[in-house]
């Protein structure tokens, strides 16, 4: 191939990749904070945030420590009723893993918290995931469906 249909090629290649997030941002509608399952293609234009609740019993404080294999977003000590979030965009190409390492008292549970994965992506309405912290257990709100779902057990130690 010569040098002009390299170049003619890379031309191409450069507008495409610039066109992209042009069209995943434009729309003849307001966002109203949900997407329709076709747009999945474009889920790493969106931004995502994460919660992780404290909803354990008598005032009791939870130890969080979530990372990411790029960023470590510390440790954290949530009151009671209180949540701990952060926002992020998946990296284009795949792969976003996020995990934390929740405690309280003698227990203590390490869990993914967002992965790429379709069913999450529904009950987290594509942008949004909840995970509560309660005394029998950690649970994932499915925001489509309005439910909790017991996702992680306690361990000791």
């Amino acid at each position: 191939m010569n040098s002009f249909c390299k170049n003619i090629m890379f031309f191409i290649l450069i507008h495409a990749i610039a066109i992209i997030p042009l069209i995943a941002s434009s729309s003849s509608e307001p966002d109203q904070g949900h997407h329709d399952d076709n747009n999945m293609r474009f889920l790493w234009f969106d931004k995502w945030q994460v919660h992780v609740v404290n909803d354990l019993s008598n005032k009791k404080t939870l130890l969080v420590h979530c990372k990411s294999k790029d960023d470590d977003l510390g440790i954290h000590n949530i009151v009671a009723g209180t949540e701990y979030n952060w926002k992020f965009r998946p990296r284009v190409f795949g792969n976003t893993l996020f995990w934390c390492h929740l405690a309280y008292d003698n227990l203590h549970a390490a869990f993914d918290v967002y992965w790429e994965n379709e069913a999450l992506y529904y009950k987290c309405d594509y942008n949004d995931c909840f995970w509560i912290a309660r005394d029998d257990g950690i649970y994932l709100k499915d925001i489509r469906n309005n439910r909790v779902e017991h996702r992680h057990s306690w361990k000791l130690g």
